[in-house]
């Protein structure tokens, strides 16, 4: 697929008759990056080929297809009868991964664009998903870590506000824009599980600023995203209580991130709350196929596989981030140097295994308190499943004893760049900082891709509350 790809794109510069170099800078990407595209030897990211398209006047469909983002099944279809299954695509309502029109003016067509406003930003994966549908731009963002600061204004543009958000509130509040729409995930760590002493964690109480935010603001909408532990909580009560009181219907439940098309499993908390009309979380685009073996599930697509994110990728090279000094992907793809007796370790877990394999088959070298704990904790020391999403990327997933991050085959943990994309960044989202700074954003972040879905269910409450206002004006 990927030569079919580079060659199609080829073609389609010469029909513009663009030179490469040109292109290049047109949509911002190295010159020897766009020529591996074309000569088939890397796959770009969908917003790399959504600029790509609009600047040959491609048709989006039929490139994201023949770029592999589909199972193989349906990719096989296309290959017989490529005209049947692009007009099946668009009336199902796919558009390169993207439920937006390829002018980027969203599905009515009104061409407004949102202002969004980001607290607790990090790198910016909630700020991404919304900008990539085309009908919001970030004016205002929010973090304490300096190095996530810097990765957002290096994507976003100069507008992230470094520091404790209470402090900010108390001294520089009406530096804040106002926004159509606030969003952010306020520190989950006071509400997880893994934490053993989130009672009397002070992270517990970092939704009041956030809240306090949204009664300053007024925007139309605001989104929430934390943990699943959050919905049952007495602070979530209190969230729902002081939204109301302030004019806001709510919506909220908890979403797995590949329902929407994100290569790994991922449960997050998600609560809308709107004024502007009755908000609503978005519906899946994809499904579990061990629960439903049909090619087509009701409109559905099949889950996205680890195989399809990140087999790819070459070997890694190298020990450290070298974002700057190499174009993507290689830049984050580095690897790391384990000692033999982890190597020897990483041998003894099949794909899908964990640390009862390590365990059976070399006990002298288990950990003991691994041999101590009979139960529980399968994905600890696990491998990943080609054909299946991954686990929860944490910020530590290069440390295969903190969970399911060894690479399917290869007797390693997975890398930046492999994270990054299972996290659905594209690669050509640039990442600031050292290694484990970096690793922490990548942790961290709203899933670009569930973002982007929700970000599609705020518009159509937000258009639709744009199209009232206005035929209210011309009754009048």
């Amino acid at each position: 697929m990927k030569d079919r790809l580079g060659k199609a794109l080829k073609e389609l510069r010469k029909r513009k008759g663009i030179g490469i170099k040109r292109l290049s800078k047109v949509v911002k990407v190295d010159r020897a990056h766009l020529s591996r595209i074309e000569t088939g030897k890397v796959v770009p990211s969908e917003a790399l080929l959504r600029r790509i398209s609009r600047r040959l006047g491609g048709d989006m469909e039929v490139l994201a297809i023949l770029s592999g983002r589909l199972p193989k099944d349906i990719q096989k279809l296309f290959d017989e009868r490529p005209k049947e299954i692009v007009r099946y695509l668009r009336a199902a309502g796919f558009n390169g991964h993207s439920l937006v029109n390829d002018n980027g003016t969203g599905n009515n067509g009104s061409g407004r664009k949102y202002r969004v406003a980001d607290l607790f930003c990090g790198a910016g994966g909630f700020t991404l998903g919304f900008t990539r549908t085309g009908r919001f731009e970030s004016v205002f963002a929010n973090d304490f870590n300096q190095w996530a600061a810097d990765t957002y204004n290096y994507n976003f543009g100069d507008h992230c506000a470094v520091g404790d958000i209470n402090a900010f509130l108390n001294g520089r509040s009406a530096d804040i824009p106002a926004a159509d729409v606030v969003i952010g995930g306020p520190p989950c760590q006071g509400f997880s599980l893994l934490n053993k002493k989130r009672e009397g964690d002070p992270r517990k109480d970092l939704w009041r600023a956030y809240m306090e935010v949204v009664r300053r603001l007024t925007p139309m909408v605001f989104v929430m995203e934390n943990v699943p532990e959050l919905l049952p909580s007495l602070e979530f009560v209190e969230i729902r209580k002081m939204a109301e009181k302030m004019g806001y219907e709510m919506d909220a439940g908890i979403l797995n991130a590949a329902d929407f098309g994100v290569p790994q499993r991922r449960r997050r908390v998600i609560a809308i709350g709107s004024r502007v009309g009755k908000p609503r979380l978005p519906l899946p685009t994809h499904y579990n196929p061990a629960k439903a073996g049909e090619l087509f599930n009701a409109g559905l697509l099949p889950w996205e596989s680890v195989r399809r994110a990140v087999s790819d990728l070459p070997k890694p090279e190298g020990i450290e981030a070298r974002v700057g000094e190499i174009p993507p992907p290689m830049d984050l793809h580095f690897g790391r140097t384990p000692l033999q007796s982890s190597l020897q370790r990483y041998r003894c877990v099949p794909e899908g295994g964990n640390r009862f394999d390590l365990q059976r088959k070399r006990l002298d070298l288990t950990p003991k308190c691994w041999i101590r704990k009979k139960a529980g904790g399968t994905d600890l020391f696990g491998r990943l499943w080609w054909d299946r999403p991954a686990f929860t990327i944490r910020t530590e997933f290069y440390k295969p004893e903190k969970g399911r991050y060894l690479h399917p085959e290869q007797h390693r943990p997975i890398t930046h760049r492999e994270a990054a994309r299972l996290q659905s960044f594209p690669d050509d989202f640039v990442f600031q900082g050292t290694k484990i700074e970096i690793a922490r954003q990548i942790g961290n972040a709203v899933p670009p891709l569930l973002a982007q879905r929700i970000a599609e269910s705020v518009t159509a409450v937000l258009d639709s509350a744009v199209a009232r206002t206005r035929g209210a004006m011309v009754t009048t």
